[in-house]
């Protein structure tokens, strides 16, 4: 580890209580730090019981791999909508056998066929409905989860390169009254390809039919169905579901 992250580590003092101007420092510690070099160093110093947020998107097998051949039982959060494509139900189940994962399934209370019921199919009703749709069936058990494991720091795999909204993304912010840690923020889809090809992970499989960011089936386009790649989730309406937002 570099003098200038573990100097700043120091002088923060890092016990459970990380202010915002702490933050800022360790933010700017991590710019001459590796991506593996940050997970340890989130392991090591930041508060509380540490877990990973995973979609199971595109490349998510990067994280995965990346955090957990250092820490190989982190709690990994799934959310389950229950309206993921079939490929990405298997594609957890590969991930969790090839990488031994430490899965915990997060869901809505009410099931999705109830909820249908109840509100009817919200992501066809513009944005409020789309953002109720995603409060409570993304959000609030995320939200659970983190509560239940007693989650103090988080690992996500944001980078700034995958959209607008995620330009200015830190290393390390805070989130939902907990640390968040984004290892490989600074990571391009160059170098996310160039790890799955070392480490022979692969990609989630519905890549080779055109689907560029991947969630729900209802909600999620591949580029051969759009004319502006704005539209390859939730219509265009949006781009975060508001699992990352700041909060």
């Amino acid at each position: 580890m570099t003098e200038c992250a573990l100097r700043t580590i120091g002088e923060i003092g890092i016990d459970g209580g990380v202010s915002p101007p702490d933050l800022e420092r360790l933010d700017r510690a991590w710019r001459c730090l590796s991506a593996v070099r940050r997970v340890e160093c989130a392991l090591d110093h930041l508060p509380g019981r540490h877990v990973l947020s995973s979609s199971f998107g595109m490349q998510a097998a990067v994280m995965l791999h990346l955090v957990t051949q250092v820490e190989p039982r982190i709690p990994v959060i799934f959310v389950d909508t229950g309206y993921h494509f079939d490929e990405t139900y298997r594609f957890v189940d590969s991930l969790c056998d090839r990488l031994d994962l430490n899965l915990h399934v997060a869901r809505a209370e009410i099931s999705p066929a109830w909820q249908e019921v109840r509100h009817g199919r919200r992501w066809e009703r513009g944005r409020e409905a789309l953002e109720s749709y995603n409060r409570q069936t993304k959000v609030e058990p995320m939200q659970r989860a983190l509560e239940v494991l007693d989650a103090g720091t988080w690992f996500s795999g944001l980078r700034r390169s995958q959209a607008g909204t995620r330009a200015g993304i830190g290393f390390v912010t805070r989130q939902w009254r907990r640390v968040k840690v984004h290892p490989i923020a600074d990571w391009d889809d160059r170098e996310v390809h160039r790890y799955l090809t070392r480490h022979r992970l692969p990609y989630h499989p519905l890549r080779a039919q055109g689907y560029l960011s991947i969630g729900d089936r209802h909600s999620t386009r591949s580029i051969h169905e759009v004319d502006d790649e704005e539209k390859l989730r939730f219509f265009g309406l949006m781009r975060e579901c508001g699992l990352h937002e700041a909060g």
